[in-house]
């Protein structure tokens, strides 16, 4: 039966910015980028090297730690789940549109579009295991928490879920994406055990550096949207 009571808005802007996270994270997960940092790091020295896609798919989980305190577990779930879905949709879509046929007059070269928009299977590979396996953990460990302190203690289900499932998406992520994948499957690249550490500690870096910044901001999103 249809009705006419809309949806919230705070699940919709939820949704939202999840799904663009999570699009935007697959296409840029390919380049890598590299930062001068005023400290010395182990394994990194002065430098971050980390893929382009970090602080998109960070985003990912400050969303779905505010959709889990807000709308519960098994909705979080569904979000993870209809996620990694929409990301295979959005992988089906760029591939039938590079293999589709080419305007001899296109200003962009099938070669430049592929080579910007499609990344290689290794990356793909370790991307779509990492997050299947890290945005669950964080939903089981966001409410395992919830479940022992009740509402008090926002920041420390929301700082331990994102610190522990971030280091599990990012050690899944470079040792599949940048060792696993191109090893086993002749996919990719294989990057040695120094440039494996550097990306698995530069990465996480920033990811730790968010979780604890975005803090404030789940106090400030889960208050607002649960009062209007």
């Amino acid at each position: 039966m249809r009705t006419d009571t809309p949806l919230p808005v705070g699940a919709v802007a939820l949704v939202g910015l999840f799904v663009t996270a999570l699009v935007t994270a697959q296409l840029t997960a390919s380049k890598l980028l590299l930062f001068e940092i005023p400290v010395s790091l182990p394994a990194t020295g002065s430098s971050l090297v980390l893929p382009g896609a970090a602080l998109a798919y960070a985003l990912t989980f400050f969303a779905s730690d505010c959709y889990s305190e807000l709308y519960g577990r098994r909705a979080a779930q569904t979000l993870v789940n209809v996620g990694f879905v929409m990301t295979l949709v959005m992988l089906a879509l760029v591939y039938t549109t590079i293999e589709a046929p080419i305007a001899p007059f296109s200003e962009i070269g099938q070669s430049e579009f592929s080579r910007v928009l499609w990344s290689s299977a290794n990356i793909v590979a370790g991307s779509l295991l990492a997050y299947l396996v890290s945005q669950n953990w964080d939903v089981v460990v966001f409410h395992a928490i919830r479940e022992r302190t009740g509402e008090a203690h926002l920041w420390l289900r929301n700082i331990g879920s994102t610190v522990t499932s971030q280091a599990i998406d990012t050690v899944i992520f470079v040792s599949v994406g940048f060792w696993a994948a191109p090893s086993l499957l002749d996919v990719g690249s294989v990057y040695g055990f120094d440039q494996i550490l550097s990306l698995i500690v530069g990465q996480y870096v920033l990811k730790l550096a968010i979780a604890l910044l975005d803090t404030p901001l789940v106090y400030g999103v889960t208050r607002l949207f649960d009062r209007y």
